[in-house]
């Protein structure tokens, strides 16, 4: 896209944005709701935690460096590894059933940040290093990839920022539209404000490019994963570190995508509030349960709310911990 189509284009998803207001409060639980146990906020709940893969391995791989989840098969949940690894995890007891390496057409490890398990039962993975979106076979063959636009390429080809682009990616309701999320604004974007690619469905099955999205983040943080929810909506996690404080992590709810270029969103919970059901830390956190959560799928639906499994990525170190939450969301 040409420079001049480059400011039309951002001048119209920012204006859009701020006429849609992006920030709005979540409305109070209805009469014959119950109070959640372990409430987070009157949204979502805690319902449980486990560090059991914590500085485990599986086949002679490290157990660790999630950055994304996935409902895969009846049974199991995809897990990404940033360092070219997918396992499949026992839904119940997260336990790992296999592994499957990940590489690019030369061979090469990915930073793999996001996962899709498409309807056939092969996987679109998202990696930050250029960034792009592949599609891999269940056995991790390559068996495509899809077009991005030039100027979401990391620099100098493009204006994203190393380490910041594809963070997140997650298909719509009814397997038409995928979406996937930058980390960070582009060179030159406001502060902020952190654009959404979409592609659609061709009647052949493969995707092309669709609307660019426009999402605003809360002051310093930057968004670790994006979800849908059976509605349509998008189930956003924003995530921030501050050296000797610890993490910042919250969740919200945006619009549908596609009533226009701006998402607004709706705060659900942040995580610092939940209760820390006696989790540990080994660096300090405004709350001991907290960590470098990045990866969240709903996993099924009762009683008017989503069962939504989080987990974190330990980066392989030591004062870090591979954490999953289980979470009850009302969205």
């Amino acid at each position: 896209m040409r420079p001049r189509m480059l400011r039309t284009s951002l001048a119209a998803l920012t204006a859009s944005l701020a006429a849609a207001g992006c920030l709005v409060a979540a409305g109070p639980a209805t009469a014959h709701d119950r109070p959640p146990r372990n409430p987070c906020s009157p949204a979502v709940s805690l319902a449980g935690y486990s560090d059991a893969l914590d500085k485990t391995t599986h086949d002679g791989t490290y157990v660790g460096n999630l950055s994304a989840l996935a409902p895969d098969r009846r049974g199991t949940v995809a897990a990404l590894s940033d360092r070219s690894a997918l396992f499949r995890l026992d839904a119940r007891s997260l336990r790992p059933r296999d592994v499957v390496p990940l590489t690019d057409e030369n061979g090469a490890a990915l930073d793999a940040e996001g996962l899709v398990t498409d309807r056939d039962g092969t996987y679109l993975v998202s990696s930050e290093t250029e960034p792009s979106v592949r599609r891999y076979s269940r056995t991790g063959e390559i068996l495509g990839r899809l077009p991005v636009p030039d100027d979401l390429r990391t620099a100098p080809e493009g204006r994203a920022r190393a380490n910041g682009s594809f963070e997140g990616l997650t298909l719509l309701p009814g397997g038409r539209t995928l979406v996937a999320s930058m980390e960070y604004p582009l060179a030159g974007d406001p502060a902020g404000l952190v654009r959404f690619q979409s592609w659609r469905r061709t009647g052949h099955g493969d995707f092309r490019l669709g609307t660019q999205y426009a999402y605003r983040t809360d002051p310093g943080l930057g968004v670790s994963e994006v979800t849908a929810t059976p509605s349509g909506r998008l189930l956003v996690l924003e995530r921030g570190f501050t050296s000797g404080v610890g993490n910042t992590v919250r969740l919200y709810l945006t619009d549908r995508p596609g009533g226009g270029t701006a998402l607004g969103k709706t705060p659900l919970a942040d995580l610092a509030d939940c209760p820390a059901l006696g989790a540990t830390a080994e660096q300090p956190q405004p709350n001991p349960l907290l960590d470098n959560f990045e990866g969240v799928a709903v996993t099924g639906r009762s009683k008017g709310r989503l069962d939504v499994l989080i987990v974190s990525d330990d980066n392989q170190n030591a004062v870090q911990t591979t954490r999953f939450l289980r979470l009850r969301v009302r969205a």
